[in-house]
Order: structure tokens, then sequence, then C-alpha cells
């Protein structure tokens, strides 16, 4: 039970850092485009609670955000968004936890589920967004998919790559402290 206690409040804790971290660029939407705030804390959540609550949090919160702050636009964008960061938390997620179980090094194992999230999710991002485009007024180009999958987002990529695997390894050894303290005081 402590458990899953422990996981509703590291959900809550990730989907207010989604919700927060944005402001940290708001007022510059270019470097919120380029950085990706919203990104990180669904890519660890994925990591650190599993497939099912990084999609379920990478699901909701982009829509929750769009409805709470008016940004980003629900349509397309939040959407859209919406996909693309359940896509993040679940590929994280499953890929961790499915590779965690070869004899692959850790942090090598953080990297593959990273980057294969980051494609298939931007994969994912640009599948949403030329649906959206077959509706009036959302048109889609493979050059603005590119531009704001790759192009643009190129330094959210990079410090998603340098800050995420550190900030998994620290989360895990701090919750696998937390439960082998809790098991010692148990027994």
């Amino acid at each position: 039970m402590k458990d899953l206690t422990l996981k509703i409040v590291l959900s809550a804790t990730f989907i207010s850092l989604g919700l927060a971290l944005p402001f940290l660029t708001g007022n510059i939407p270019y470097f919120g485009n380029m950085l990706c705030p919203m990104h990180i804390p669904i890519i660890i959540a994925g990591f650190v609670l599993g497939p099912w609550y990084g999609l379920g949090i990478g699901l909701v919160t982009p829509i929750l955000r769009s409805f709470l702050f008016g940004m980003p636009p629900f349509y397309p964008s939040a959407l859209c968004m919406s996909f693309e960061l359940a896509t993040y938390g679940l590929v994280s997620g499953l890929l961790y936890n499915l590779l965690s179980k070869t004899s692959l090094k850790h942090i090598v194992v953080i990297f593959i589920s990273l980057v294969a999230a980051q494609l298939i999710g931007r994969g994912i991002w640009g599948v949403s967004r030329m649906i959206c485009g077959l509706f009036p007024n959302t048109k889609f180009t493979w050059q603005m998919f590119l531009s704001g999958g790759f192009i643009t987002a190129w330094p959210g990529i990079i410090l998603q790559l340098v800050l995420i695997p550190p900030l998994v390894i620290m989360v895990n050894r701090r919750l696998s402290y937390r439960m082998d303290n809790k098991n010692s005081v148990a027994a």
C-alpha cells in the first residue's frame, strides 16, 4: 500500500514539475520550444515509475497545463504534445524495464531508452500534427516536422541527454535507499 502511495505522490510531483518548469522559459516561447522543459519530468517519470505511469503523466500534463494556464494552446499544440509526452513516458519506462534485465551497463540502458523515447515520441508528435493538419487552419508539413521536432529542439535534446541520466540514477538510488531502510526497519 505504501508503494502505491509513493507512486501517487511521485506522479503528482512529476505532473507539478511538468506544469512549473515551462514558466522558466514562459516569457520567451522560442526558448521554451528549444529547451522543451515539460519533457524532462515526463521522461524521468517513465524511468522511475514505469511505463504506465509515464504514459498517464505524459498524457495529462500538457492538457492540464493548457487548461490551467492557457499555454500551450489546446489545439493542436497541447493535444499533440499529450501524445508525444505519453509516448516518452511509455517508451522510456518499457525499454528501461526490459533492458535492465540484460547484461548492459545501467548507464547504457538509460541512454538507449532515452534516445529511443526521444525518437519515437517525436515521430508520434509528427504523426499527430499531420492528422491535425487534415483540418482547416492547422497545416503541417515535413519541413515543419523537421524544424519543430529536431532543428529547433536540438538544445532541448542535448539538455535531456545531459540531465536525465544522472537524475534517473540519483532518484532511483534515493528510492532504493528509502526502500532498503523501510525493509530494515520492518525486519
